[in-house]
């Protein structure tokens, strides 16, 4: 069955379901065939943030005021109106101009509504103005704009109408059941379709038609069937119990948890995540369909807490819970999505209130939000301007993290008026010392991010830990990138083998740092890695081996997987970032023209794709058409005048055509626009430093050692430009600095 024109939904009836089953893949039948059977768990369901994720527009669903209310962002003024029974919202559209649209689907129900709207190709857009459906006395009862503070004009990639708000794409995977994008990369167009427009029963335990087919047997023979006829099997909490410590007042899991089936699912829209399937199979690894976002930088803190809007999953499996074998639904019931118990209660199933919900723990007064467990060990940060979603760390506050790496900690989320120091010391006379807690990478990420020479050690110590978080460890091994050489290498090799997919993969991409020789010897076996995200990840990075190196036999392996790793991206060739990356692969296999074209779509997908322009360039560089490489570049500033990366492309690519004087200026601008980035600011002080103009050149550098002590290619060039003016006092002091960090 097909869906016309996004009006309506299919269900697979039970008189259906006999034929719907005669595939490979179970069929869907639908909740009402469920209900049959399972009546208790869909009345809990009906009315959930799942039931309600998305709906068509009518007077039922739509909760936002649309009897000519108005909303003004940076002067551009918006009206919501009603046309006959259809619901209406005049706004700038694609091309700038005011135009009016109907509101098709309704988006989510709590703490606000988003509104999506019907374009040409198949596209739905999410409307970047929301309805906030809190109490009025809570705020709510108004319209806002989802980027409040920042202007989005109609060639922003913010933009309602752009590839970022498309709901195709970008939403909808997670708020339907059984949805198929269908994407047609020729026209550009979708026919998306769905089994149920909302997060239905379906949507988490499988396709159901093989279970109603063992449900109609007889006893004898669905006795024989253990899988009940279900593709994905949520049973890891059947028949397990948690048995008090009276000790330590936290309880204990009669059985280790053996798998991840549970919060493996959840992750699969609970986490900040790239696809690389067309279609999600239940009961699958995640990362045969998805990879997850590792701790990076600007999506999560040095210590792991979260920054971005990066869901659940990457915080839950850095906590001590998950160790200790809690999944999703020990907490949440999983039909309702309502905690288990309110407020402390859910917390105290595990720990005991003698010990915990206690003055003598928290120091605050009973029932006061400094006594609440999920705003201490939880705290919230929020989203979409009114949605406060807690970190899933699970944490012990640091606030002498937060003096030593301006990291946040619930101490002063709450007590704005004070200091981080304040609270370390609260925390210290509190508790006679300050607490480690069970995250302890923060300053191995932290020297990292910041370019600092040991960190390598640290790294490695948190990549060898038998205690670290797997999505730590993986974080540790892609920080590791920049340090590799024959000491450490070692510990990539190991990972490997390692038993966690996130683990390998992570390995995988700092061996991209190694030779191509090197990188084929250590990381073939990996082709045959059980899970896909892995396997793609070695294909990627063995692209450029060369044909004499390889047997026929290693050839067609890698062509293998060379192939799922094109499959991965055209499951989102809508996307610019998998058309850039489809561009990378295909420049490392020599493939040019195929690049360019990949590179190319991206930046008709998206003109402010950055990493296209700037790779694109560098293509026509590597054939030695430096004439065409900037004329992409200059293309590229006109279209993002403030992008640092496009400032010091063009910049290298002056350079290489020797009209130093402009290099300088584009390098120039490349620092300014982003001086916490090391690199750009060394790159322009070493050109300054080739005109003549050491005294500068050090001036800058002088600013840069400030902001990154420990980067020795600022130190190396300040000793080394000192050398060279005279002044060997001052180089003197800089090679110590530079022999002190890296002997």
């Amino acid at each position: 069955m097909r869906l016309l024109g996004f009006c309506g939904f299919f269900v697979i009836s039970a008189c259906d379901f006999a034929l719907a089953s005669t595939g490979e893949y179970p069929q869907y039948v639908g909740r009402d065939v469920c209900a049959n059977c399972h009546s208790d768990q869909v009345a809990q369901w009906s009315n959930s943030h799942h039931d309600l994720a998305m709906q068509p527009a009518s007077e039922e669903t739509v909760l936002g005021d649309f009897d000519n209310a108005s909303l003004t962002h940076f002067e551009k003024i918006s009206l919501f109106y009603r046309k006959g029974a259809s619901f209406m919202v005049r706004t700038e559209g694609p091309e700038g101009k005011i135009q009016d649209y109907q509101i098709k689907y309704t988006f989510g129900i709590e703490p606000l509504q988003q509104y999506l709207i019907e374009f040409p190709g198949g596209r739905l857009q999410a409307l970047s103005l929301a309805w906030d459906t809190r109490l009025k006395e809570k705020g709510g009862q108004r319209w806002f704009h989802l980027y409040p503070g920042e202007q989005i004009p109609h060639t922003d990639e913010l933009h309602w109408t752009r590839v970022s708000q498309n709901w195709n794409s970008m939403c909808a995977e997670c708020h339907s059941t059984s949805l198929e994008k269908n994407y047609n990369p020729s026209d550009k167009a979708f026919d998306t379709t769905w089994s149920e427009i909302d997060v239905s029963c379906e949507a988490c335990h499988g396709p159901g038609a093989d279970h109603v087919a063992w449900a109609e047997q007889q006893p004898e023979a669905k006795a024989k069937d253990s899988t009940k006829g279900l593709v994905l099997q949520l049973d890891e909490r059947r028949g397990i119990n948690w048995t008090m410590n009276p000790t330590t007042g936290t309880a204990i899991r009669s059985e280790p948890r053996s798998g991840d089936r549970e919060i493996q699912m959840c992750a699969r829209c609970h986490a900040r995540r790239s696809p690389i399937s067309r279609q999600y199979a239940h009961g699958q690894p995640l990362m045969d369909h998805y990879l997850p976002r590792l701790l990076d930088e600007g999506m999560y803190y040095a210590d792991g807490q979260i920054n971005d809007e990066v869901y659940v999953y990457g915080s839950f499996i850095q906590s001590r819970m998950y160790q200790a074998g809690v999944t999703c639904g020990d907490c949440h019931e999983p039909h309702s999505l309502s905690l288990r118990v309110p407020g402390n209660g859910v917390c105290l199933q595990c720990h005991t209130a003698e010990k915990f919900d206690q003055t003598s723990h928290h120091h605050h007064k009973p029932d006061s939000t400094g006594g609440s467990c999920a705003e201490c060990h939880m705290p919230p940060k929020t989203y979409m301007v009114v949605d406060p979603r807690h970190d899933h760390s699970m944490r012990i506050p640091r606030p002498d993290l937060s003096v030593k790496l301006g990291v946040p900690n619930a101490c002063t989320k709450c007590h704005v008026e004070q200091s981080a120091e304040w609270a370390a010391e609260q925390v210290r006379t509190w508790y006679g010392k300050t607490p480690g807690g069970y995250q302890t990478y923060a300053d191995a990420l932290a020297g990292a991010r910041s370019g600092k020479a040991a960190s390598a050690k640290e790294l490695i110590e948190v990549i060898r830990s038998s205690t670290a978080p797997d999505i730590a460890r993986a974080t540790a091994l892609a920080e590791l990138a920049p340090y590799l050489d024959p000491a450490s290498i070692g510990v990539v090799v190991q990972s490997l083998e390692d038993s966690a997919p996130i683990v390998r993969a992570a390995a995988l991409r700092t061996l991209e740092s190694a030779p191509v020789k090197i990188r084929k010897t250590l990381a073939f076996n990996a082709l045959n890695d059980p899970v896909r995200g892995v396997r793609i990840e070695a294909a990627r990075i063995l692209a450029p081996t060369r044909a004499g190196d390889l047997s026929s036999g290693e050839r067609s392996l890698l062509d293998r997987e060379l192939q799922e790793f094109v499959d991965a991206q055209q499951a989102m060739a809508e996307r610019p970032e998998a058309q850039a990356n489809l561009g990378n692969l295909y420049a490392a296999l020599g493939k040019t023209e195929k690049a360019a074209l990949a590179y190319r779509t991206a930046i008709e997908l998206n003109p402010a794709f950055t990493p296209a322009y700037v790779n694109l360039a560098d293509l026509y560089r590597s054939r030695g058409d430096e004439v065409e490489a900037e004329q992409v570049l200059r293309h590229a500033a006109g279209a993002m005048p403030g992008s640092a990366d496009v400032q010091h492309a063009l910049g290298l690519s002056l350079v290489r055509q020797k009209r130093t004087n402009e290099a300088v200026e584009a390098l120039e601008r490349a620092a300014r626009f982003s001086p916490d980035n090391a690199r750009y600011v060394y790159v322009y002080a070493v050109a300054l430093n080739s005109t003549g103009k050491a005294k500068l050149a050090i001036m800058v550098l002088q600013g840069a050692h400030n902001r990154f002590p420990d980067n020795t290619d600022i130190l190396s060039a300040l000793a080394a430009f000192h050398r060279d003016t005279g002044n060997l006092d001052a180089a003197r002091i800089y090679a110590d600095k530079l022999r002190n960090i890296s002997p």
